[in-house]
């Protein structure tokens, strides 16, 4: 990785390109003294020179107001100083850099170094956002410890590390810039306290502004649970005394990990059962677990540059998924997983974004913050935990932190700790992390004269960039039932190596197989299974993610049938959702995700990979019509489910009420289709919790109640979070030939704050995300609407408006006539003066660049 050259709107940063500073820091002094317009950073960092070269620090929209090393003032002739960069020229091999720079945190819109939020001060460093507060080498490698002091007149003041006076912090671990952060307001704390394993006490603050304190117990209780996980599965205890969490309402990001002092978006952290829904708690859950795990994988061992991002964000969501599935119910928490993926990461493979697991070269880094890096990152752990055992993933596990602890590393460096701690050679497993695209399983299967043929071939495809890939190491879990649904062959892992594999068994009957168990491999599965076989893993497969899959399967069969040849919805496909919905013996949120059907988007994707051109509109309207179908099979039984999955007494957000409420809410859609709402206004106005609420909210917008929206928008227009539910589902569940007007008439409100993410998002990607067939209206109005948004929002917050312009990656997709309005919209935009987010977002989904070799 190179440093920033004076010109680096489109420099293309390059992994081969990667070098060690010539001159590090070691430690850092930062004195601040706030104010909006007129912040003071003073900076005294303790430099050594470890190699030949000039030292060249970043810093971007800074003032500066002196400079000096050793106390004495730079000439200008010993230094260079551009909009991005400060060069040191003829420094000593040891020496202290002292600089004063002033900035303007209330002007600061992209929310991404020190900006304000509503009056209180914080911080984004990652990635690059510590170069907007001060000159320094911001990037993952140079890892300094931190004493920080804050000037303000507000009551709370907080940095990294423990305080050792007020408004004096002091940070004993060595971390990289992107791990600093900062806060000061006006903030009340729930406190509590934790003691670990090694017999630290350790003080839990989560702090909010007032009024806000009585909506933290879940997220407290989150916090408490993570750190016991982590002592008990992995062996890792907390380091500090004190641990905060600051809710913040105005950020780009879920949550960020900075050491000691996570900061979040209110909206994972506030939570009452008034105000969240099953899904919201759920989503503190696995944040606040996701970002305390960080304290190891990611703070304490970080990235040596950013192009190993799946080292510490892949690693970690495989461990808040691990502790998700332990809190909860594990095989719904993978089939959840997986859908994510499938809808999020799948997607980006199949299209111009496509990328490796650890990208070879990038623009803007903001732009890599991906579904690949983190999901797909997160089913290699995975993988690779199911390749070398429970046991061997433990020893690599321990071997890697006792090794890297307080260094910054590489893929290399995690791979080599379990090739070493399991004598494994994982150099094919690595290919993983370096080839692009979604690979191909393709089954074949024969039985004749008692022997049982199984084979398995393997393609990767073409991605931008990336031909004739090699052959990937794929686990494929597997068993076989018999016709009666009973295991005859319990659960093997197949390792995939080559091309072509083919397995033989003497068996007395054709078994059924039951392939790719538990999601073993982030893979696209091709099998053309009979509808019979099917059925009998839907109905009795040992393994709770396949006989979902099997339901899946079915269901998709049927809707993509429905719509290229208007086949009629069959009595033996809803027989079988029905048998799965009346089962009692299963969990109640393992047969709301049954009866779920495949998503519109899902659909498109598949049509498109059987070479069909999707029609947004007609998949749409298929979808209505098979929750239609399945509503009157069960059209006796759905009063008594709706009474079946009451939950009486006090909400809880527990996993067993929780997935008493999503059946509910599943039936309650189905109940719609053919009363037009009437249980679902009855629902909403006895409803005593947001997520019983939320549920007949939606049911009734999509049947057309004339009053809901106002009489929704009376009770909780005081209340932002909530009303970012409103403004998203107003929108998401729209009839689509209005979901752009009602989009426009939204972003309209004196209520819509264009530079609160939440909000933005909430409209935005309640149409792209929530209402396809409504984004993709065949004259083209979503097109425009988003493109307009994106030249609005690049100007103060690029982030956001790279991230939204990824609903343009499918485009290709789609018919000629929807093809030509979105290449003119992303067109004009590509013809206008764009942040680099934006700017490299644009071309990629196009399929051109105007990037520059570093």
């Amino acid at each position: 990785m190179r440093d920033a050259a004076p010109d680096q709107s489109q420099t293309v940063i390059h992994l081969a390109d990667y070098a060690p500073v010539p001159v590090t820091v070691t430690h850092v002094d930062l004195h601040l003294r706030l104010d909006p317009l007129a912040t003071e950073v003073s900076a005294r960092l303790t430099c050594r020179r470890q190699g030949p070269g000039v030292m060249v620090l970043n810093g971007e929209g800074l003032d500066m107001v002196s400079l000096a090393i050793d106390g004495v003032p730079l000439e200008a002739s010993r230094y260079m100083l551009t909009d991005t960069t400060l060069t040191l020229h003829d420094v000593p091999d040891a020496f202290l850099l002292e600089t004063v720079a002033r900035i303007a945190p209330q002007e600061n819109k992209a929310l991404e170094g020190l900006y304000m939020s509503n009056g209180m001060y914080c911080t984004q460093c990652e990635a690059e956002g510590f170069r907007k507060i001060t000159w320094m080498l911001d990037r993952p490698d140079v890892m300094a410890t931190y004493d920080v002091e804050i000037e303000a007149d507000l009551p709370v003041l907080l940095s990294n590390g423990d305080e050792v006076a007020p408004g004096k912090w002091h940070d004993p671990w060595p971390k990289p810039t992107y791990l600093f952060a900062l806060v000061a307001g006006n903030l009340v704390a729930t406190t509590d306290q934790f003691t670990t394993c090694e017999g630290r006490a350790v003080t839990l603050n989560i702090w909010v502004r007032p009024g806000d304190e009585g909506r933290t117990a879940y997220a407290m209780d989150a916090l408490k649970r993570s750190m016991a996980w982590d002592e008990t599965v992995y062996g890792r205890a907390y380091d500090l005394s004190v641990f905060n969490i600051v809710a913040v309402d105005d950020f780009n990001m879920g949550a960020m990990e900075n050491k000691g002092l996570n900061i979040f978006n209110s909206k994972y952290v506030l939570a009452s059962p008034d105000t969240a829904t099953d899904t919201d708690f759920a989503l503190i859950e696995g944040i606040v677990a996701h970002e305390y795990f960080h304290n190891w994988t990611g703070n304490r061992i970080t990235c040596r540059d950013w192009f190993q991002l799946c080292l510490k964000e892949g690693l970690t969501v495989f461990r808040d998924q691990q502790f998700s599935a332990d809190m909860r119910s594990a095989p719904v928490q993978r089939i959840g997983d997986v859908l994510q993926l499938r809808a999020r990461q799948f997607r980006e493979d199949a299209g111009p974004l496509a990328h490796p697991v650890r990208p070879e070269s990038f623009v803007e880094i903001n732009n890599f913050y991906t579904a690949t890096v983190y999901e797909k990152g997160a089913e290699v752990i995975g993988m690779l935990r199911r390749l070398v055992g429970d046991a061997g993933y433990a020893a690599g596990c321990a071997l890697y932190f006792e090794r890297h602890d307080g260094q910054a590393c590489t893929i290399e460096d995690w791979l080599a700790c379990f090739e070493e701690a399991t004598g494994r050679d994982l150099s094919q497993f690595k290919l993983w992390y370096s080839q692009a695209g979604t690979p191909l399983v393709s089954v074949t299967e024969s039985y004749g004269d008692g022997t049982y043929r199984l084979t398995l071939r393997q393609t990767v495809p073409d991605t931008p960039g990336q031909t004739d890939k090699a052959p990937m190491v794929i686990p494929v879990a597997w068993g076989l039932l018999n016709t009666a649904g009973d295991e005859v062959r319990p659960t093997e892992v197949l390792e995939l190596t080559e091309a072509e594999t083919t397995l033989t068994f003497d068996l007395d009957a054709r078994p059924v197989l039951s392939v790719l168990r538990g999601f073993s491999a982030p893979v696209r599965l091709e099998y053309q299974q009979s509808d019979t076989d099917r059925l009998t893993l839907l109905a009795h497969d040992t393994d709770p993610f396949n006989r979902w899959e099997a339901g899946r399967a079915l269901s998709k069969d049927r809707l993509l049938r429905h719509i290229t040849e208007d086949a009629p919805f069959d009595a033996a496909w809803l027989d079988a959702l029905a048998a799965v919905a009346l089962n009692d013996g299963l969990d109640p949120a393992f047969r709301a995700l049954a009866l779920a059907l495949p998503s519109e988007d899902d659909l498109a994707q598949s049509l498109h990979d059987a070479g069909v051109v999707p029609d947004p509109t007609a998949i749409h309207a298929a979808r209505k019509r098979a929750f239609a179908a399945v509503a009157d099979r069960l059209a006796t039984d759905l009063p008594r489910l709706m009474d079946d999955m009451a939950t009486p007494g006090p909400y809880t957000p527990e996993a067993s009420d929780a997935g008493k409420r999503a059946l509910r809410a599943v039936v309650l859609r189905l109940l719609t289709t053919q009363d037009g709402g009437g249980a679902a206004r009855a629902t909403y106005d006895g409803a005593d919790n947001m997520t019983d609420r939320m549920a007949a909210f939606t049911c009734l917008l999509e049947a057309g109640d004339p009053n809901v929206a106002d009489q929704f928008e009376a009770q909780w227009s005081d209340d932002r979070l909530v009303m970012d539910k409103w403004f998203m589902a107003r929108v998401a569940h729209a009839e689509p030939t209005r979901a752009v007007q009602i989009a426009r008439d939204l972003t309209a409100r004196p209520d819509f704050d264009a530079n609160n993410p939440n909000r933005v998002r909430s409209v935005l990607g309640g149409l792209t995300a929530g209402n396809p067939a409504g984004f993709h209206n065949p004259d083209g109005s979503g097109y425009e609407f988003l493109a307009e948004w994106l030249l609005i929002l690049d100007k103060s917050n690029p982030q956001t408006a790279a991230r939204l312009s990824t609903a343009f990656d499918a485009w290709r997709r789609y018919d000629a006539d929807r093809q030509a309005l979105i290449s003119a919209a992303l067109t004009r935009l590509q013809g206008q003066p764009l942040s680099r987010d934006l700017s490299e977002m644009v071309g990629r989904i196009l399929g051109s660049s105007s990037a520059t070799e570093a």
